[in-house]
């Protein structure tokens, strides 16, 4: 019974592209972020600390982030993807295709696609936005279990009825969000979360990812 009810949140979360304006009240923000503190970590480090901006915060974050992105270029902390190739740029291709299918933008429209693009620095218009970072001494390891940490974000919020999704475009812009929020510079910022309850008329949410085979994950070894 437990694992049917994981399964249900693992399937029904979904990286939300549009949002609300209502606001979560707090209490609820503390819970996501409680439950979230209980994945595992390597020697038990828990080196997760977020930001969580709220109401009229946000608002000005969106908009000084808007500005960064129009003006500045990426210099993330966290060296991005070096490339994509195989499946796995086929996937990435599949998501982008996905979105800009519901959105309306037709192939080739490459004008459309960046304006599109430019919706993660808008937050998709959520009205929370959460900035994770980690120990930069503690290099892949601590990523990796900030990792965890961002999926638990994700089904906690799902189980209250929260939309989210987690942003490496908006830690693009590493050197403005340290300034911006006073994050010192021994710790990395890995992501953005922008979440709130999610606009279930937009298009943009109509769409739904797929998921790979089991048979092409699961390598048997007897």
């Amino acid at each position: 019974m437990h694992l049917d009810a994981l399964n249900a949140l693992l399937t029904g979360r979904h990286s939300c592209r549009a949002f609300r304006s209502d606001r979560i009240p707090r209490p609820q923000i503390e819970q996501i972020i409680a439950n979230a503190m209980r994945v595992p970590s390597w020697c038990n480090a828990q080196p997760w600390k977020v930001v969580v901006t709220c109401g009229a915060e946000t608002d000005r974050f969106r908009k000084a982030l808007q500005h960064e992105a129009a003006h500045a270029a990426p210099a993330p902390d966290l060296p991005f993807p070096s490339g994509y190739s195989g499946v796995y740029q086929d996937r990435r291709r599949a998501c982008g295709w996905a979105l800009n299918n519901a959105v309306g933008i037709e192939k080739g429209d490459r004008a459309a696609s960046a304006r599109q693009m430019m919706e993660n620095y808008a937050l998709f218009g959520a009205p929370h936005c959460a900035i994770l970072s980690c120990p930069a001494e503690l290099g892949p390891y601590g990523a990796m279990d900030c990792g965890g940490f961002v999926t638990a974000f994700a089904l906690a919020a799902q189980a209250l009825g929260v939309a989210c999704i987690p942003q490496a475009a908006v830690a693009a812009y590493g050197p403005f969000l340290h300034r911006y929020f006073e994050i010192s510079d021994d710790r990395l910022i890995l992501c953005a979360i922008s979440f709130g309850y999610t606009d279930e008329d937009h298009p943009a949410n109509a769409f739904r990812t797929e998921r790979a085979a089991l048979e092409d994950v699961l390598d048997w070894r007897e």
